[in-house]
């Protein structure tokens, strides 16, 4: 299995979809940031990622630093680090803006409005992760991006025509609706990251562009299936049957460190997903993330963090 659906099957998304909106021209908003969206759900150190899929017609999408992008039906573009953003028909105007609070009180919400004009249809949603478990993918994301599923292929036909079906269930929800929506969001965002991660250039780097190199996508897949074995740059080297030295180098160069610091990190990430998340001792968490003794692993885990894993547990802990 390859290393990304590993982290997939490790972290917990808790996906939904927050609003259907149906504006006509003249119209512009704007959205609140990761930061607004977390404190209004009570999300504590949780990552947020929003999305708008457009469903019919267009927009222009404005972030501070970078140039107009212009979304399409069948586009869906992901704000991988909560930018605040602005959606609109045309440039110029001025937006309204949202308010989080407003927004999550009754979900999923229908929002109709505009001058009469044009008309587009989108719906956004947000994707929540944990910060730390999802640290390889989200520090190798740009800030925005954006994946088309229009096209001929089963997969987008096939998730474009879900996430069509979503939208009416968002104005006429159902029992188990929310379930389906929710479900429906994760797929959306999995299929974003891979859509991307097929766009990406020979030349690009980082943990997503490693996953396309054949020796450093296979040593994050062993490192990811199986995290508690006692891996060596050697050992990984053998396995993915390059030397030593050219392992080391093209990890390096991709990832951004070497396989050892990658490895600890990974550990230390799957620990305190196992001290917030369930009740096993000390020992038993050292065990599953590969140290020999809950000793080893407290000063592991002191030196990551500052403090010992029984402290942390408890500051995290509600």
């Amino acid at each position: 299995m390859d290393a990304l659906s590993e982290i997939l099957k490790v972290v917990q998304l808790d996906g939904a979809i927050f609003f259907d909106a149906r504006f006509t021209a003249p119209w512009s908003i704007a959205s609140p940031p990761e930061a607004s969206l977390a404190r209004t759900l009570g999300l504590g150190g949780e990552r947020v990622l929003l999305y708008h899929y457009m469903v019919e017609g267009a927009c222009l999408i404005s972030l501070d630093g970078m140039a107009p992008l212009r979304l399409e039906a069948g586009d869906v573009i992901v704000f991988a680090h909560g930018d605040a953003h602005t959606m609109a028909s045309a440039l110029g105007g001025e937006p309204i803006r949202m308010d989080a609070q407003a927004i999550l009180r009754e979900r999923p919400k229908t929002l109709t409005f505009g001058g009469g004009g044009e008309a587009a249809r989108f719906i956004c949603g947000y994707l929540v992760c944990d910060a730390r478990l999802f640290q390889p993918v989200l520090a190798a994301l740009p800030r925005v991006v954006v994946v088309s599923l229009r096209g001929a292929d089963p997969q987008a036909r096939w998730l474009e025509g879900s996430l069509r079906h979503a939208v009416d269930e968002a104005s006429t929800p159902g029992p188990g609706a929310e379930g389906m929506l929710a479900k429906l969001s994760e797929l959306m965002v999995v299929e974003v990251l891979r859509r991307h991660v097929a766009q990406l250039s020979p030349e690009d780097t980082g943990w997503l562009s490693g996953l396309r190199d054949r020796a450093v996508g296979r040593c994050l897949a062993l490192m990811h299936e199986k995290p508690a074995h006692p891996w060596t740059v050697d050992a990984l080297a053998r396995e993915v049957a390059i030397s030593r030295s050219v392992l080391a180098e093209r990890f390096t160069h991709f990832v951004g460190q070497s396989p050892m610091q990658y490895l600890g990190r990974w550990r230390m990430a799957l620990a305190t997903n196992h001290l917030k998340r369930s009740a096993l001792s000390l020992a038993r968490i050292a065990e599953e993330v590969g140290y020999d003794t809950d000793a080893a692993f407290s000063r592991a885990f002191r030196r990551e963090f500052g403090v010992p894993p029984a402290a942390w547990r408890r500051a995290h802990v509600k």
